[in-house]
């Protein structure tokens, strides 16, 4: 949606649907299953015919661990957690999720023309989303594009009798939406909420009203009490021509990420960033998220996001993108934390995990087109069907249909995703145990697009279940 005011007038959406889904929190069997490598995924009729005679969307749930996959998993949570057949294991499941805030529906109405006009009620939008979320019953949801009266009024209260707690941080300035974060009271325990503004009004780069918020959440069972798990939630900017904006926003999510998840061994906890990242894959800034690091000298602004093929304009980011006096360092951490770390190691570095931070810290001081992060992070989502490399998409509007909603998690080294060096980062880890399948364009031109009468934002909902995994 427009969330801009000098931005350009198409919209900054792309996706949801879904509908006659599996969660994992049922059984599903597996006897005619095919094996891919370690990914279990329906038959191939049960895939080609995606959109059944009634019009809904069919999302099946795709296993990564043979044990998961013919685990019984009971409606009532607690008494999954007291009763799996894996005592001592903490298994939990992450949504996130553009709803599709109504104003900006209503401002962007240009991308909807596909749609019937009733559908684009909210009274008529808001059942069909609750009952998505009732369905696939997530531990864990971060959602974006919330609208304030509508989160005060009826999601608030709608969730909070689900069994959820409900943090919520509103765009800054006079946008009336936001994101937030419910988890369910049954599985977490808050220890710390922590909104980001990236609107500041001294640094005339920062002048729009995006935001985040990061959760410290701790687990209630089978785990030491120190245990805690870092989520965090976010809508960055949408222009495709201010690659400079949302790579800073991103860095001052990424620095209030390692200060909430940062331990005193100079390690992390597991974390998770769930959101809308308005940049596709393979993108630099979505390339920078995973690998950890970007050089961008010479880099065109327009081409961060990768949302335009042939971006207008060919201004070059400057080096450094942001000013100092935004307190964040090339390495995405506050500069007084940094600091602090430096102190620490005090010439002798008493830990090799701080030595680590001390070479990434001084890498990126050296190299000022470098940026950096220490976060060893993997996609719950490939972005490509498997057998035919066809892309999925998260949002299709009449616009545009494509990938830029994600979830990312710190990936425990036993886990497939995991990336090298993880175990030196993360004190444990995620193991990623199964995920709701994505679609494809075509498969969501086959009910209208989105959003249809089945399915009431125009992003999918993404789900993914983890097992923690402590040291």
């Amino acid at each position: 949606m427009k969330s801009e005011g000098d931005e350009p007038s198409s919209k900054r959406r792309r996706d949801s649907g879904q509908n006659d889904v599996c969660s994992p929190h049922e059984e599903i069997s597996s006897s005619n299953q095919n094996e891919a490598a370690c990914l279990s995924t329906p038959p191939k009729n049960e895939k080609e015919n995606t959109a059944n005679t009634r019009g809904l969307i069919k999302r099946h749930w795709e296993y990564f661990c043979h044990h998961s996959k013919t685990m019984k998993i009971p409606e009532d949570k607690q008494i999954d957690q007291n009763n799996t057949e894996d005592k001592g294991k903490f298994d939990f499941t992450v949504m996130s999720y553009n709803i599709l805030s109504q104003n900006l529906l209503e401002d962007n109405s240009h991308l909807y023309k596909h749609c019937r006009r009733p559908v684009l009620m909210w009274g008529y939008r808001f059942p069909n989303i609750l009952r998505e979320i009732k369905q696939l019953d997530a531990d864990v949801l971060c959602l974006q594009e919330v609208q304030e009266d509508h989160f005060g009024m009826e999601i608030k209260p709608s969730l909070e009798y689900l069994g959820y707690h409900c943090e919520y941080k509103m765009r800054t300035g006079r946008k009336p939406d936001g994101c937030a974060i419910c988890f369910k009271i049954s599985k977490f325990n808050l220890i710390s909420s922590n909104p980001v503004e990236f609107f500041r009004h001294d640094i005339p780069l920062l002048d729009r009203d995006n935001v985040g918020l990061v959760l410290l959440l701790q687990p209630r069972f089978h785990c030491k009490a120190t245990a805690a798990v870092c989520v965090a939630n976010t809508h960055l900017l949408y222009n495709p021509r201010r690659g400079d904006i949302k790579l800073t926003q991103l860095a001052m999510l990424l620095a209030e990420i390692a200060s909430v998840a940062h331990q005193k061994d100079g390690r992390f906890c597991p974390i998770i960033i769930c959101g809308d990242f308005n940049s596709v894959p393979g993108s630099p800034l979505y390339s920078f998220i995973k690998e950890g690091k970007l050089n961008y000298e010479g880099l065109p602004i327009g081409k961060v996001s990768g949302q335009e093929q042939f971006p207008r304009g060919q201004r070059i980011l400057t080096i450094p993108i942001w000013p100092p006096s935004l307190g964040i360092s090339q390495s995405c951490v506050y500069e007084v934390q940094q600091q602090r770390q430096e102190e620490n190691t005090g010439g002798e570095k008493k830990e090799a995990k701080l030595e680590h931070t001390e070479e990434v810290i001084i890498a990126a001081e050296k190299f000022p087109s470098k940026l950096q992060h220490h976060f060893r992070l993997s996609s719950v989502y490939s972005h490509y069907l498997p057998e035919s490399g066809v892309p999925e998409v998260t949002t299709c509007h009449s616009r545009s249909a494509v990938t830029v909603d994600y979830i990312f998690y710190s990936a425990a080294k036993d886990d497939s995703a995991a990336q090298p060096g993880v175990e030196d980062t993360f004190d444990g880890g995620l193991k990623l145990l199964g995920r709701l399948s994505l679609l494809t364009e075509q498969d969501l031109w086959t009910v209208n697009g989105l959003p249809n009468e089945h399915n009431s934002s125009d992003h999918l909902s993404l789900l993914a279940q983890f097992r923690l995994i402590e040291e």
